[in-house]
């Protein structure tokens, strides 16, 4: 059996390279603003084939602080199924390089020239595990090891800390997965785009630029063919080709289906004791699985340290990149380098969106910031009130509020919200509320300002006519012109029993949000929000595999709320 420890004397000498960066990667550093100088010169390895698991070689390319007097450099391990490119090279391994690591970046088995077969998720921890047994016997590794990276990369960082290997001090997830089936799928509903963009993203971006530019093009002339396609399985192969892990993907609707079993990774955050820094942005597609990390490290007693922006899943490494990498670097030098002079003060960091400001709080949900729950009550008319929070009565005999109509045959758009595509955010949903199968229900003019920190949810009492639906829920901020913005939502499936009403709750994700003095809090309520997420037949069929639509009437039921958690005035 190898040796999990490092022994710095059994290592030889060490000449490094002399190979000048990729121009590309050059061209892109020599952009950014807003950073810190360079400590350093960055020398480069490039095309180092490291062993996996199976003995497929992992291609890797080495970045390192060039110094003419030596010394000891600690080492952070990227590893991506996104190739080695950009914007890789510049924004991990030239950048960090710069600041006094050894950058060791790295493709996943089966991508961007390792061998083998990418198969998704399942040769992460073996593969982490054996590029560490790798890196104990290389002379420039001083035994101190860190990794970072976004997205995917967070997932592969999760692998590693199942069985953390000594020499990991710690960890940077941005905007990271750590369940690929809450990726994919809402209560059973296929998040159509997020499959998609991923399907893409995974095939091709890896082989290059001008694969995965001709790809996304494909992609962009023929999704509205894709999404509204019957079946809707299989037809993605036109513009993406034959893709056999997400057509298993959206062939397991079932979260307790054997296909998922071990994709999960939530159980490396249980027992964690690695000191994490986590990444997120409001409208990241990732976001409630950092919330959910965030909990997990803590109630393990886990040094952590949470912050979250006014991003999407790419802006927060983008226009965003400035506050992720001081952050980064932060938390790096601290538990890496023993300096500890670029941490904040406190834990959390909040964008505060309607004020347009960050926060700092001591935890996340902040008890001092949120200390009540408000619910606010839909009234027939349209309005919707406060009220001290109560449970919904719901049950048998509730009087209808409101119904709607939702056709898949003519399904509610998405507009804005957490996408993994450029059209995620805050936007302008006058158009989608001006519909007839959308509802919604707005507060009197505020007379003073509201701030909502924490987890939103809607309870609701509902009946269909199908007995098959989901209902979309939605919190909006409307200004004094009348512009309604979303906040945060979510999506929940409904399969109810005749024509009494069921009870079901709407997770709508977190937020730290102002409604200011004059502003309105809208609720809005719809069947679906296509394609973010694949149509809900009303037949009771898979959304994957059906051919036949029903129009499903919706009915909104006295004893329905939404809790904003907070919800009270300005603090």
């Amino acid at each position: 059996m190898a040796s999990r420890t490092h022994d710095p004397a059994a290592q030889p000498a060490w000449t490094p390279s002399a190979r000048k960066l990729p121009l590309s990667s050059r061209m892109m550093r020599a952009i950014w603003r807003g950073l810190p100088e360079k400590r350093y010169d960055v020398g480069w390895e490039p095309g180092v084939e490291v062993p996996a698991a199976d003995g497929s070689p992992l291609v890797t390319d080495h970045y390192f602080p060039r110094t003419d007097t030596g010394g000891d450099f600690p080492t952070l391990l990227v590893r991506s199924p996104y190739g080695r490119g950009l914007p890789w090279s510049p924004q991990y391994g030239m950048l960090f390089a710069e600041q006094g690591f050894h950058v060791v970046l790295q493709s996943c088995r089966g991508t961007g020239g390792s061998g083998g077969v990418f198969d998704l998720w399942r040769n992460e921890a073996a593969d982490g595990q054996a590029t560490v047994a790798w890196l104990r016997e290389q002379p420039w590794f001083d035994g101190t090891l860190g990794t970072i990276g976004p997205s995917y990369l967070g997932y592969v960082q999760w692998a590693l800390a199942l069985d953390p290997p000594p020499e990991l001090k710690a960890m940077v997830v941005q905007v990271g997965l750590h369940d690929p089936y809450a990726l994919f799928y809402a209560d059973g509903a296929l998040r159509l785009e997020n499959a998609l963009l991923v399907g893409l993203g995974m095939t091709y971006q890896h082989q290059g630029i001008m694969p995965v530019a001709k790809a996304t093009l494909r992609l962009q002339r023929r999704m509205r063919d894709i999404v509204t396609a019957r079946p809707l399985r299989g037809a993605y192969t036109t513009a993406l080709g034959d893709v056999p892990w997400l057509d298993d993907v959206m062939t397991h609707p079932d979260a307790d289906a054997p296909y998922w079993d071990g994709a999960s990774l939530a159980r490396a955050a249980e027992r964690l004791s690695v000191p994490t820094s986590l990444v997120s942005g409001w409208h990241d597609a990732l976001a409630d699985q950092t919330f959910e990390q965030y909990a997990r490290l803590r109630a393990a007693g886990c040094d952590t340290a949470l912050l979250v922006g006014p991003w999407t899943h790419t802006s927060a490494m983008q226009q965003g990149w400035p506050e992720v990498f001081a952050e980064s670097l932060a938390w790096l030098r601290a538990h890496l380098c023993g300096d500890a002079s670029g941490l904040r003060p406190t834990r959390v960091r909040v964008h505060v969106g309607g004020q347009e400001a960050w926060r700092d709080l001591d935890d996340w949900p902040s008890p001092s910031s949120s200390p009540v729950t408000t619910s606010w009550v839909p009234a027939a008319d349209g309005r919707l009130g406060r009220r001290a929070f109560t449970a919904p009565t719901g049950g048998t005999g509730s009087a209808p509020v409101a119904s709607l109509r939702y056709d898949p045959a003519g399904p509610t758009p998405s507009i804005g919200g957490q996408l993994l595509s450029r059209t995620a955010g805050a936007r302008d949903n006058g158009a989608l509320e001006n519909r007839e199968d959308v509802l919604t229900f707005t507060s009197p003019p505020l007379a003073e300002a509201v701030d909502v920190l924490g987890p939103v949810c809607a309870r609701l009492s509902v009946s269909t006519d199908t007995g098959y639906a989901d209902v979309f829920s939605r919190l909006c901020d409307v200004d004094a012109q009348g512009r309604s913005t979303n906040v945060c939502d979510g999506l929940a499936r409904v399969e109810a029993v005749g024509e009494e009403p069921s009870e079901v709750t709407v997770p709508m994700s977190s937020t730290a949000y102002r409604f200011p003095a004059g502003h309105r809090i809208r609720w809005q309520l719809s069947g679906g929000a296509h394609p973010r997420y694949a149509r809900n037949p009303g037949t009771g069929k898979s959304g994957a595999e059906a051919v036949d639509f029903a129009a499903t009437g919706i009915t909104l039921h006295d004893g329905s709320v939404l809790e904003l958690p907070g919800g009270s005035r300005t603090v």
